[in-house]
C-alpha cells in the first residue's frame, strides 16, 4: 500500500509549511489526487488517519478532491475520459492518446481556523 508513504510525505510537507509559516492549527487538509495517479482515495484516507495521530494534524479533515483522467485522441481530436471508457476513444475507437490530467497527487488546499 504507497498509499502510507504518500500520507506520511504530505503530513510531512504540511507540518513544514505550518511551522515555517506560524501556523499552529489547521481545520481541513484538501488533497487533489488524479483518477489515473494510482492512489485509491479510500485507502488514503486509512494511511492519513494512522499517519497523523499524534500530530498537529490529528483533529483537522481530509477532504480529497479527485482529478478526472481525462485524455486527447490521437484520432480524431476529442477529449474523453480515460477510465469510463477503458483508453478507449468513445468517438472513434482509437486506443492512441495523450493523457491531459489524472496523474495529480497535490496538497492543494489547507484550510485554518479563524
Amino acid at each position: 500500500m504507497h498509499e502510507m508513504s504518500l500520507a506520511i510525505q504530505a503530513i510531512r510537507s504540511v507540518l513544514d509549511f505550518a511551522d515555517e509559516n506560524g501556523i499552529d492549527a489547521i481545520d481541513t487538509v484538501v488533497l487533489e489526487i488524479g483518477e489515473l495517479s494510482l492512489v485509491v482515495p479510500e485507502y488514503m484516507e486509512e494511511a492519513w488517519n494512522a499517519a497523523c495521530r499524534s500530530t498537529m494534524l490529528e483533529r483537522a479533515r481530509l477532504r480529497i478532491d479527485v482529478t478526472p483522467g481525462n485524455g486527447l485522441c490521437q484520432g480524431c481530436g476529442k477529449v474523453y475520459n480515460i477510465v469510463e471508457n477503458r483508453g478507449t476513444c468513445p468517438y472513434c475507437g482509437s486506443r492512441e492518446k495523450e493523457i491531459l490530467c489524472g496523474r495529480e497527487f497535490n496538497i492543494k488546499e489547507l484550510l485554518v481556523p479563524e
